[in-house]
């Protein structure tokens, strides 16, 4: 078991999502110590946009790729392995543009590997990726968390949900002000303390 901490804001000095992405680690750390597998999603590193040689790829067998393919598939192997490898997951979410940034869409889309972390059945898609404990801090400047102009997280509860992911917490910290900061911490808190690990 391990925490799997992903920030997804493109700043680094003064993120609102990141601070609360640590915050929620600080805390998980505190009931249990436990390693910790890091992805800066905001500097895109290790990321790859999908594109034709990754996609053909998807569609054959590990041997009947080509080296390209091969090679353009590492970046969604380490991902699918870090997801793999940790039981809670901590994800700092800006709401970009009414929706997810392009670089945690970019990780989304590196994680979504048939026959890995999803599979078609006769009763249509099961998710791969269960028994995994998500804490997600989604913060916007203007736009409010489930309302109609919101494209980010009933996206990210759907995707989610694909890949097997049933317990997870959201902390909302939409339309931020330093005057939530308190009551964010609180909902931080009451989160984490009500589950077992």
């Amino acid at each position: 078991m391990g925490i799997y901490h992903l920030d997804a804001s493109s700043r680094v000095k003064n993120s609102v999502s990141r601070r609360l992405s640590q915050k929620i680690v600080d805390r998980l750390l505190v009931d249990k110590p436990q390693s910790i597998t890091y992805r800066d999603l905001g500097k895109a590193e290790g990321l790859n946009f999908l594109d034709e040689t990754i996609v053909s790829g998807l569609f054959l067998s590990e041997s009947d790729r080509s080296p390209a393919q091969k090679a353009a598939l590492e970046a969604s192997d380490t991902i699918v392995a870090e997801a793999e490898a940790n039981d809670i997951w901590v994800i700092g979410l800006p709401i970009y543009n009414f929706s997810v940034p392009a670089s945690f869409k970019a990780w989304a889309d590196m994680l979504a590997r048939s026959k890995k972390t999803f599979r078609y059945g006769e009763d249509g898609p099961e998710g791969l990726l269960k028994n995994k404990r998500l804490f997600v801090a989604i913060v916007s400047g203007g736009t409010a968390i489930d309302s109609d102009i919101d494209f980010c997280t009933p996206w990210l509860r759907h995707f989610l949900s694909f890949l097997g992911v049933e317990d997870l917490s959201i902390i909302y910290a939409d339309r931020f002000s330093s005057k939530k900061e308190e009551s964010i911490l609180k909902q931080i808190e009451q989160e984490v303390s009500q589950r077992e690990f």
